[in-house]
């Protein structure tokens, strides 16, 4: 089956993201819920998604319908008991997003909260753990795309190793292209999506989790809907969704996994996305943008510029020029500072990175904006 081949506009994004045709395509099949086939794709993704992490015979994977949020809150109410107490690394706004599904949830927090284009102290951190005895488990953030920074979750789960805390990941923008291993990084559990560096389309979260944790998050949830344990508990008697489950967005998450095996697994899409990011970074610097983030610092997902001070630098009328020209970028999302983001992940190579460049000299050419200012 072949449909007419779309000219979708670019998407450089952190997700939803620029798509493969196939991975479309995947979507066009009519799946039954209950037939042994869907029942097997499902169970496949399952599996790979634990391969991912080499955590074959240690972790379970369990998907969940929504966006990342819901798989980020469904972790951490189906994970925690209610009487944990939780340390939550803060640079960005997906630290806060967990800060406030620990309020809805009354669980208890301390938060370490550093500047969004600033990485955590770890001898801060191990003070702040030392003083602070009655912790059971700590939060982090891998990538976080507020900045584009790029969290040191090896030393972060090292020290909480060598604490003996439980670490949770929200793993969201980093998962299929950032290494996280399970034989060099210890964590109880890890949350991540279909559409992001594993180029599905949004509708499905999961959460990977060691064995006991899952086996003893009965009672815990306060969602029917959001409880992992029963989700669990269901796919493992049956192996199949206990409600109405996202068919067509896990048949197109199934085959872009397929993609992400041919590409070479992590090393081949991290290989990618960091030239990918290496060309805007370059590009950009020769057009006279700043660069937020030291190289150092900067995850190959997303690059946030800081705006030119050109009182003809408008951010919607920048973006609309662009978008008029086939390419989607993002508005900041920072506190510190006014910025705008380019992402480059998703099904995108470096001829994209090229084309971006020149819509982007356009643009400021046509707008008369000076960025060397």
């Amino acid at each position: 089956m072949t449909i007419k081949k779309l000219m979708d506009k670019k998407l450089l994004t952190p997700g939803p993201l620029t798509t493969s045709m196939t991975t479309k395509e995947a979507m066009l099949h009519d799946w039954g819920s209950r037939d042994q086939k869907f029942i097997d794709l499902n169970q496949s993704i399952r599996d790979s998604l634990i391969e991912l992490i080499d955590g074959e015979n240690n972790y379970q994977c369990v998907p969940m319908q929504g966006s990342g949020t819901f798989a980020v809150e469904s972790m951490i109410s189906s994970l925690t008991p209610k009487d944990a107490h939780i340390l939550i690394l803060i640079n960005g706004a997906y630290g806060q997003r967990m800060k406030k599904m620990c309020t809805y949830l009354n669980r208890n927090t301390i938060e370490y909260e550093v500047a969004e284009h600033e990485p955590h102290d770890m001898k801060k951190l191990e003070e702040i753990i030392d003083a602070n005895k009655q912790l059971t488990h700590v939060f982090a953030v891998y990538c976080e795309t507020t900045s584009g920074i790029l969290n040191p979750i090896n030393d972060i789960a090292n020290l909480v190793e060598r604490k003996n805390l439980s670490l949770f990941i929200d793993a969201m923008s980093a998962f299929g292209a950032l290494p996280l291993s399970s034989k060099d990084v210890t964590f109880d559990a890890v949350a991540a999506s279909s559409n992001k560096c594993l180029e599905g389309v949004p509708g499905v979260g999961f959460i990977l989790m060691k064995n006991e944790i899952i086996e003893k998050a009965k009672g815990n949830c306060h969602s029917l809907s959001l409880d992992l344990y029963d989700q669990w508990t269901a796919m493992e008697k049956n192996k199949q969704w206990r409600f109405t489950p996202p068919t067509h967005v896990l048949a197109a998450f199934n085959q872009a996994i397929t993609e992400h095996k041919k590409e070479g697994g992590i090393e081949g899409r991290h290989k990618r996305y960091q030239h990918n990011c290496n060309v805007i970074c370059e590009g950009m610097k020769e057009i006279g943008f700043e660069q937020l983030l030291p190289d150092h610092l900067q995850a190959p997902i997303i690059i946030t510029f800081k705006q030119p001070k050109d009182p003809n630098f408008n951010f919607q009328a920048f973006y609309n020029a662009l978008s008029d020209k086939d390419f989607l970028i993002y508005p900041g999302k920072l506190t510190v500072a006014d910025t705008f983001r380019i992402g480059c992940i998703g099904n995108l190579n470096e001829q994209d990175m090229k084309d971006t460049l020149v819509a982007v000299k356009e643009v400021i050419s046509d707008l008369n904006i000076n960025v060397k200012n």
